[in-house]
């Protein structure tokens, strides 16, 4: 199915905003959901200044769909109850997006991510910056994140990270 450049921005929004929700209602198997099930499917999340650098260091690098799918056995059972918890809330403005292929997408849009500790309630900035997205278009038409580079403005976070940016 052949989208226009309306109907895609749209669907790529829709996508955009099903992350975000998934992240702020701490559903982790939907947001495992919103990747394109191939094995590359991958996420990574790092500092503008890392990725300027030419260098991979992280705070997340889940290369594989194997990687994500640990990543959401690690937050809902490994690691429940072993940190402070956290609300988020993401805010997310598609920029650009262009067809690669027939079925592939690069996208870039903003972020920015604010979080309230459970114990203090006190809103602050988690992180800001940018994804650089890899999108695949299944045989539906169906949109899913077949990438996802988390480039954050800042090198130092105000605190750990358990969840996805």
């Amino acid at each position: 199915m052949m989208q226009t450049d309306t109907s895609l921005e749209a669907a790529l929004n829709a996508l955009l905003l099903a992350d975000a929700h998934a992240l702020d209602s701490k559903d982790m198997p939907g947001w495992l959901g919103n990747y394109a099930d191939e094995e590359a499917a991958a996420y990574y999340c790092r500092s503008a200044e890392n990725s300027e650098h030419g260098l991979a260091l992280g705070f997340m690098y889940d290369d594989c769909r194997a990687r994500l799918e640990d990543r959401v056995t690690f937050v809902n059972d490994i690691w429940a109850g072993t940190f402070q918890d956290y609300r988020t809330r993401h805010f997310v403005q598609l920029t650009s997006f262009d067809r690669v292929d027939a079925t592939t997408l690069e996208m870039r849009s903003n972020f920015s991510v604010f979080m309230t500790p459970k114990d203090s309630g006190i809103t602050q900035v988690l992180a800001a910056g940018q994804y650089l997205d890899t999108v695949r278009q299944d045989k539906n038409g169906e949109l899913k994140l077949l990438s996802r580079r988390a480039e954050l403005d800042t090198s130092v976070l105000p605190r750990y990270l358990v969840y996805p940016i």
